[in-house]
């Protein structure tokens, strides 16, 4: 069973975002299988780098559009973005460093809660604003 599973709660109505966001609930759940199968530093650390560095094409992806369709909670979703890049590549490099130990469920609840409530809260509001303004 998934730790997270995608339903139409996580749909914020665009076809991009939905496919881009599908693809970080496949990776918090590959990060998931490797921290409770205690796979190797190595492969965990390869997942929440390619978590981490697609989160942030994700978010310019998003960002993009902020301006060209005029959205009007841009600064504080901005915001949102930019304190969860930063809380995960503090995370990242507390891994890399071997500060952290191991990930736990406490961080991988932490990412699961990011990303539902910011999905159902902040990307809905946007998805239907590019909707409203011809993105689909």
């Amino acid at each position: 069973m998934s730790f997270l599973k995608w339903s139409d709660k996580l749909s914020a109505g665009v076809q991009f975002i939905d496919h881009e966001h599908h693809k970080l609930v496949d990776m918090v759940n590959d990060l998931h299988d490797g921290v409770m199968s205690g796979r190797s530093k190595e492969v965990v650390g390869k997942v929440l780098d390619e978590l981490v560095d697609y989160t942030v094409t994700h978010f310019a992806h998003e960002e993009k559009y902020f301006g060209t369709k005029g959205y009007h909670e841009a600064a504080a979703h901005k915001h949102q973005h930019d304190e969860l890049i930063r809380q995960v590549a503090e995370i990242q490099a507390q891994y890399k460093s071997g500060a952290l130990g191991t990930l736990s469920m406490d961080l991988m609840k932490f990412l699961q809660k990011w990303l539902v409530v910011h999905i159902q809260g902040y990307d809905k509001r946007f998805g239907k604003h590019l909707s409203e303004n011809g993105v689909r």
